[in-house]
């Protein structure tokens, strides 16, 4: 394996501004400044510069950019200091609430390129209430201080990618990219759930509230709710989009085998597709169980001039691509249709994408993704259930992919049960739910959420996984939410692609 350090021994203004940022920290913390006393320290704050925050879409809008510096691992004293960026957004209310800060999902999301996409109406949206706060999580967008880890590893072309091959190559890589990281200064072992906890906190002083208000989709709402259990007091609302509990890092595939019972109900209700896919379950284990006899030796031409490429292709490795397109049902289309044509006996759709994302890139890790989850773990009742139900499952196990194969890759950074024990809260909460989320599923948002009191719970019938733009309804229900005012209808129903 041969890393590649696109950061360490170079001079860019952005390694100065960490250096100074990191000299500015320890000279505060020799004065007396920096409080470490409750294991949460207290940031440092950068004072926040007026911007000009521009969308993807091109809108303009006057905000502020803002940084807070904190120890990249609380538990060691000798900790170096990390910079986390933000953007406000500037309250439109005369009476603005608590400052409601999104956390994106992932885990990995920027909540400031969150901010610059689709979702820039409803960021916009919600300044009716209060400042509004793009928050890029430690290890993530502006506030990434981990090199990319590159390696030249890669599956062999001539055999099938079993999860197994994959498991053993990615374990090789993790331990060259332990040393990698090491070398260039980054303490892995930071980045977890609970430092990111205390991040929101250091960012709830920093901004001087006394609450704040989060936000979160997929593991941001994971992140949400270990806020709950340690910030509890100093939370004002909460809006839970596609909820991942704290022990539902790695899902059960018996809720994936549900989800595509749900999609087929789905596509019952319109003859036309209907006709299309009468037996989705059936048309996916045919193909795999097709690929499970004899693996195919595929032939893709990676783009336009180039010579053709063959390698063999096998079941696991399809089984993974398909996990890939859950989350949302107008992706899902395009892999039923992908799945039609294997039946027919075409299989070059779903063999261009196996080779183009999963064969031909050699292994490379972000850190924080893998780390976070790592971290997050799994209980061992949950990992014999999720075994147990691999055996059979449509899918097997592979929906949650490194995890748990590999959560010890990274050592032993396992929070324990006590971080996987559910909430127990009263504080005001939102749980979205969308009927064909497949990342995250209704029962498990419904156990997740078992000990809210105060819980409203809005069902989106045929929403995803992304369901925050799905319908102006979905934008209503969080303003009303948010606003303390009666959301009245718990269902809405949104239009089911075409199939």
């Amino acid at each position: 394996m041969s890393p590649t350090d696109p950061i360490r021994g170079s001079d860019t203004p952005r390694t100065r501004a960490v250096a100074l940022g990191t000299a500015f920290v320890t000279a505060l913390g020799a004065s007396g400044c920096g409080d470490r006393s409750d294991g949460l320290a207290s940031a440092v704050l950068v004072p926040p510069s007026p911007i000009t925050f521009v969308s993807n879409a091109g809108d303009t809008l006057a905000a502020e950019h803002g940084e807070i510096w904190v120890p990249e691992n609380r538990s060691e004293p000798d900790s170096r200091s990390i910079s986390l960026a933000y953007v406000r957004f500037p309250s439109t209310s005369a009476t603005p609430g608590s400052p409601i800060v999104y956390l994106a999902g992932g885990p990995g999301g920027s909540g400031i390129a969150t901010a610059r996409g689709r979702r820039f109406p409803l960021f916009m949206a919600l300044r009716d209430i209060a400042d509004v706060i793009a928050f890029d999580q430690r290890g993530t967008g502006e506030s990434n201080h981990i090199p990319l880890c590159a390696t030249d590893t890669r599956l062999p072309l001539d055999a099938p990618a079993t999860v197994a091959a994959a498991v053993s190559a990615t374990r090789e890589a993790a331990r060259g990219c332990l040393e990698f990281w090491a070398g260039a200064g980054v303490d892995i072992r930071g980045y977890t759930t609970v430092e990111s906890v205390r991040d929101i906190e250091a960012l709830r002083r920093a901004l001087g509230a006394d609450r704040v208000s989060l936000w979160g989709i997929s593991y941001g709402t994971h992140l949400a709710m270990a806020a709950i259990k340690r910030m509890g007091p100093r939370i004002d609302r909460v809006i839970l989009a596609s909820a991942e509990g704290l022990d539902q890092t790695v899902k059960l595939p018996a809720r994936t085998d549900a989800y595509f019972g749900r999609l087929q109900a789905a596509i019952d209700t319109d003859p036309e597709s209907a006709a299309r896919f009468p037996d989705v379950a059936g048309l996916i284990r045919r193909v795999l169980d097709r690929l499970r006899a004899e693996p195919l030796a595929a032939e893709v031409v990676p783009e336009a001039g180039a010579d053709p490429v063959r390698f063999v292709m096998g079941a696991e490795e399809v089984q993974l691509y398909t996990s890939f397109y859950l989350a949302d049902p107008e992706r899902v289309a395009g892999v039923l249709h992908a799945y039609r044509a294997a039946d027919e006996g075409d299989f070059g759709p779903i063999a261009r994408f196996v080779y183009l994302n999963l064969r031909a890139p050699p292994i490379a890790l972000r850190g924080m993704p893998e780390a976070m989850d790592f971290a997050s773990g799994i209980s061992p009742e949950r990992r014999a259930e999720w075994a147990r139900q691999a055996e059979t499952a449509l899918l097997g196990g592979v929906l949650n992919y490194p995890m748990p194969y590999l959560a010890d890759a990274f050592g032993d950074l396992d929070l324990g049960p006590g971080f996987r024990r559910r909430p127990e809260t009263d504080v005001p909460t939102l749980l979205l739910t969308g009927t064909l989320d497949g990342r995250t599923y209704p029962e498990s948002h419904l156990e997740a959420t078992a000990g809210f009191t105060r819980l409203t719970h809005v069902v989106i019938q045929n929403a995803g996984h992304n369901l925050l733009m799905a319908s102006p309804e979905v934008t209503d229900v969080i303003l009303r939410f948010m606003g303390g005012e009666p959301i009245g209808r718990t269902r809405l129903t949104v239009g089911l692609p075409s199939f």
